[in-house]
C-alpha cells in the first residue's frame, strides 16, 4: 500500500472545490510525542486496535490513564500492555509495537509499514484501493466557529485523521472515524464521502452490545446526503439521538477542513 503524494489534485470535489492544496501527512499530536519520546514515527496501531480513529489498546489505555502527555510515557514504561513479557518502553525503543503481542523486540513485524497507517475498516470499504492521502484534520480557531455555527462542538482536541482513497492518481472520496457518546458510553462512527463530498456510508464500527452501535437504519438515511446539508426525522429516542449527533460531527469535521467557507 502507498501513499499519494504531498498534493491533492485540484478540483477533489467538482461542484464544490475542497482545497487544492492540504497539510503535510497527519501526525497526530500523540504519535508526534510518541517520536519525540522515541526517535520514531508509530503506526496508529501502537494505541488503536484498528488504526486511528479505532477504539484504543491496552496501550494506549495506559498512556491515556498516565496523562495523555510526554510524561505519561515514562509512568507506563516499566508495564506491559500488550502481556507479551516485554515492557512498554523495550518494545518502543526496539521499534516493536507496545499494543501488541504479536511484535517484541526480537520480532517486530511489519506494524510500521505505510499500510498499517489505514484503519481496517476505511480499507474494507475500498477494497481495490492501494494508495491513500492522509490529511490532518487539526481545527483552526476559523473552523471551530464554522462548525459552531452548524451546532457543533470542536475543539483542538477533537484532531482527527481524513482518509483520501486514490485511484489512477486522482482523490475518489474521504473517509473519516469519529467518536460518538451515550450515557457515558464510547461508539465509533465511520463516514465516507465521494469526491463531491456526498455520504456514501455512514456506519458503528467496534460494534458492541451498545444499542448505538447497531443502528443500521439511522446510519441509513444518511447515505447520499452531502455533508454540508444534512437532514433527518426527528429522533425516537436517546439513541437515534447521539447517532445523529456522532454523523453530524464527522461531517462537520470533513466540511470544515475540506472545503473552503
Amino acid at each position: 500500500m502507498r501513499l499519494a503524494p504531498f498534493r491533492l489534485t485540484a478540483g477533489l470535489v467538482a461542484s464544490a472545490l475542497l482545497l487544492a492544496s492540504l497539510p503535510a501527512q497527519a501526525e497526530p499530536a500523540f504519535a508526534r510525542l510518541y517520536k519525540n519520546q522515541f526517535g520514531y514515527m508509530p503506526s496508529c496501531n501502537a494505541c488503536h486496535k484498528d488504526g486511528g480513529g479505532t477504539p484504543v489498546n491496552a496501550y494506549g489505555q495506559q498512556f491515556k490513564d498516565a496523562g495523555l502527555n510526554a510524561g505519561a510515557f515514562a509512568k507506563i514504561a516499566s508495564l506491559d500492555a500488550d502481556g507479551d513479557g516485554q515492557r512498554n518502553a523495550a518494545e518502543s525503543n526496539a521499534r516493536a509495537n507496545p499494543g501488541s503481542d504479536h511484535s517484541t523486540p526480537d520480532a517486530p513485524g511489519d506494524w510500521l509499514d505505510t499500510s498499517n497507517l489505514i484503519p481496517k475498516p476505511v480499507r474494507a470499504l475500498f477494497p481495490d484501493i492501494t494508495t491513500y492521502k492522509l490529511v490532518d484534520a487539526l481545527f483552526t480557531e476559523k473552523e471551530i466557529a464554522r462548525a459552531a455555527a452548524r451546532g457543533v462542538t470542536l475543539v483542538t482536541e477533537d484532531e482527527n485523521t481524513i482518509y483520501v482513497p486514490v485511484r489512477d492518481r486522482r482523490p475518489i472520496g474521504t473517509s473519516i472515524i469519529v467518536p460518538g457518546e451515550h450515557q457515558g458510553q464510547q461508539f465509533f462512527v465511520l463516514l465516507a464521502t465521494d469526491r463531491q463530498l456526498n455520504i456514501t456510508h455512514a456506519g458503528a464500527i467496534d460494534a458492541t452490545d451498545f444499542k448505538a452501535a447497531q443502528t443500521a437504519s439511522r446510519y441509513a438515511a444518511f447515505v447520499g446526503q452531502s455533508v454540508e446539508h444534512l437532514n433527518t426525522e426527528p429522533a425516537d429516542d436517546a439513541v437515534q439521538a447521539a447517532v445523529d449527533r456522532a454523523v453530524l460531527k464527522a461531517a462537520t469535521m470533513l466540511l470544515v477542513r475540506l472545503k473552503s467557507g
